[in-house]
């Protein structure tokens, strides 16, 4: 009777494992992603803390500045590039190359995300900018006569400029240096326009870049300015763009 219950019982074992075999299993659904894609374009760190331009751009201006329009600029272009994906894998200088035929949002916000980035690091805390290189006195008094009028005439720009954007000193693509200036957030380097070349130096006039503290003196934010303009990074910029 013993044998006859161990025989039954692994049998009935056997054909168990056997139906299980044959069972169906679910399908395993696939993994899907949950982190969300990497922004084309990222805001970089400012190069000082958000006061360290005082008494020339006060904190509170430096700290909007950077975080709700500079910020709101850079993820307006990734949302454009998203709605725009023919633009998409394209450098921040390439989108500027062709700002002529471009969304306006991504023109606009190529160009305040370029112009911005490059704004942060051409100022510098009081007393740590530096001077002019002598390559760039040079250059500055062969075209201008002297770094007085070259200021005077980017004040006279600055103060030209009605409305909304940017004064800037270029080199040009015959090696010799321009002031001029451009609407909104376009710049040199942008196909618009006839003020082309390579950025040294910009300006944002702007009334979020000073108004805070100046209200509606431009003339004081321009006068001003002068004493935080890092010349080091200048005049970088300034040999790297007449490098043969």
């Amino acid at each position: 009777m013993r044998l006859a219950l161990t025989l039954t019982l692994t049998a009935f074992s056997l054909l168990s494992s056997a139906a299980l075999a044959q069972t169906p299993t679910a399908p395993v659904a696939p993994a899907t992603a949950s982190t969300p894609a990497t922004p084309a374009f990222t805001q970089a760190a400012l190069p000082y803390a958000y006061g360290a331009l005082e008494p020339i751009v006060d904190e509170v201006t430096m700290r909007i500045h950077f975080e709700r329009h500079h910020g709101a600029q850079v993820a307006g272009l990734n949302a454009a590039i998203v709605a725009n994906p023919a633009y998409a894998g394209k450098s921040l200088e390439a989108l500027l190359a062709a700002a002529s035929t471009a969304p306006a949002a991504i023109r606009n916000n190529a160009g305040g995300h370029w112009n911005h980035s490059f704004y942060w690091k051409i100022m510098a805390p009081l007393g740590t900018g530096g001077a002019p290189s002598p390559e760039l006195t040079a250059a500055i008094n062969r075209d201008f006569g002297s770094l007085d009028a070259f200021k005077t005439q980017f004040r006279a720009t600055s103060m030209g400029r009605f409305g909304s954007g940017w004064s800037w000193l270029i080199v040009k693509p015959d090696g010799k240096l321009a002031v001029g200036s451009t609407p909104n957030q376009d710049n040199p380097l942008m196909d618009v326009g006839d003020f082309r070349g390579k950025p040294i130096l910009g300006n944002d006039v702007w009334e979020h870049a000073y108004y805070l503290k100046y209200q509606n003196k431009r003339a004081d934010y321009v006068d001003a300015w002068w004493s935080v303009i890092n010349w080091n990074q200048v005049s970088k910029l300034y040999a790297e763009a007449v490098k043969p």
